[in-house]
């Protein structure tokens, strides 16, 4: 049995070398789209397509135009998204992703990302899409999913 590449995130700023260092890797954007938003009361776990990934209190949990579930820590949402009015900052509600950059690599074989909580793991098929966020977390997207959420810039 061969073993699936492992992606591990480390929770540091920056690009990881193991998607920067590939030829293949693009440049992309969020798009501007708009997300529903609850804040986990508790320690949960989130069943997203990929894997189930463990909330900390205050993470945000959202979910996406098709439906999809995802975590992002506390620390780093308010990087990543904003308030849509009569929604107020760090509520349930409605968000809007800005428009921040990350690299992406379409992988040709399936993966696991391991991510920086260390025990929260995911697995991704050929032709997902790991993205690497630059500070320290990976994510698997779907094509449909990716194409959806994010535009190629470079």
């Amino acid at each position: 049995m061969t073993e699936l590449p492992i992606f591990r995130g480390t929770g540091k700023p920056g690009f990881s070398s193991a998607v920067l260092d590939v030829s293949a890797h693009v440049i992309a954007r969020k798009l501007p789209r708009e997300v529903d938003v609850r804040f986990a009361d508790e320690g949960c776990i989130v069943r997203t397509a990929e894997g189930a990934v463990r909330a900390k209190p205050g993470d945000a949990i959202l979910t996406g135009t098709s439906g999809e579930h995802w975590r992002v820590s506390r620390s780093h949402f308010a990087e990543k998204y904003t308030p849509v009015a009569p929604t107020i900052e760090g509520t349930a509600g409605r968000y809007r992703a800005k428009p921040y950059q990350v690299l992406a690599l379409r992988m040709d074989q399936h993966f696991r990302v391991i991510l920086s909580d260390g025990a929260s793991e995911l697995t991704g098929r050929a032709g997902d899409w790991l993205v690497d966020y630059g500070d320290g977390s990976f994510g698997i997207v779907s094509p449909l999913v990716f194409g959806n959420t994010y535009e190629i810039v470079s």
